[in-house]
């Protein structure tokens, strides 16, 4: 078989039936596909199907029926089945190996890696040996195929995959494929490189791109500021040594939030009568 086809779809003939599958030609070479490699019933000797030609587990050239969206022609999202901190991740592309994603083409900060389960938009490649292994996609690719979001997104909530992970923010794909960015400022944590996320539309650009926040509506920050706080009290049986007053390190050190937030969340609880300030502590009302 020409080393030059593994990785990729070719067209077959099928020229007889084993106890392991049926022996697949093309002029003088013959290939395996694996009874576990076929997708539908094979109709007669002698005709033509679609395979995917790559090593197996065992290293050997085998064929598959079982038709990859992800190729050395194409790029497809793929599962992180398994990551391991010296080599990469090993991303499933529906056959019966994974593939490897080098730990070169992953985020210099491990936190930042995929797990498994998240999905990474991969093709496969080649090196110099023949040896087949996945690398993402990269940002001229996204860009030569990229999908206008229309005007009424603005505001509206979308789903995607990061796809790129860099200092300046995260780089998401949705499912309709426009393409969104993540400002460092417009998230608490930053996601994983193939991690889903949900956020909001916050702009859209001139070039049909999005920016997207993760960041919940002032409103809803507030909320969850004050639950945080209220939490806490409940913890520390409805009384603790924070006030209005208190420092702004002690306050982000404990809430991980600013001084102005917790203020601002104090009073909302103190507004809603859950809440009282007297001798430099806050205590909770029902606690009297």
């Amino acid at each position: 078989m020409d080393l030059n086809k593994i990785g990729t779809i070719q067209k077959l003939r099928v020229t007889k039936k084993t106890a392991e599958g049926f022996i697949l030609t093309e002029g003088n070479d013959e290939i395996l596909l694996p009874n576990d490699q076929l997708d539908d019933e094979i109709e007669e000797i002698g005709q033509e199907i679609s395979v995917f030609i790559y090593y197996n587990r065992e290293k050997e050239i085998i064929a598959s029926a079982k038709l990859p969206e992800v190729s050395l022609d194409s790029y497809g999202w793929a599962e992180v089945e398994e990551v391991v901190p010296h080599l990469g991740a090993f991303v499933n592309i529906g056959l019966d190996k994974a593939f490897l994603v080098s730990k070169d083409n992953l985020p210099i900060i491990k936190e930042v890696w995929p797990k498994a389960g998240d999905y990474l938009f991969v093709s496969l490649e080649k090196d110099k040996k023949g040896r087949i292994f996945a690398e993402p996609i990269s940002e001229g690719e996204v860009l030569e195929d990229l999908e206008a979001a229309p005007d009424s997104l603005l505001h509206e909530s979308v789903i995607g995959r990061v796809y790129r992970s860099t200092k300046a923010g995260s780089f998401v794909l949705t499912g309709e494929g426009y393409r969104g960015f993540i400002h460092p400022f417009e998230r608490k944590m930053e996601p994983r490189l193939g991690e889903t996320i949900e956020g909001r539309v916050i702009d859209i650009k001139d070039d049909g791109s999005i920016n997207i926040s993760l960041r919940p509506l002032k409103q809803e920050v507030m909320d969850e500021d004050a639950s945080q706080i209220y939490d806490y009290l409940v913890d520390q049986n409805g009384v603790m040594n924070f006030t209005d007053k208190s420092d702004p390190n002690d306050i982000r050190k404990t809430f991980q939030i600013s001084k102005a937030s917790f203020k601002r969340a104090l009073g909302k609880l103190m507004k809603d009568d859950k809440v009282e300030q007297k001798n430099d502590q806050t205590v909770l009302k029902h606690n009297e």
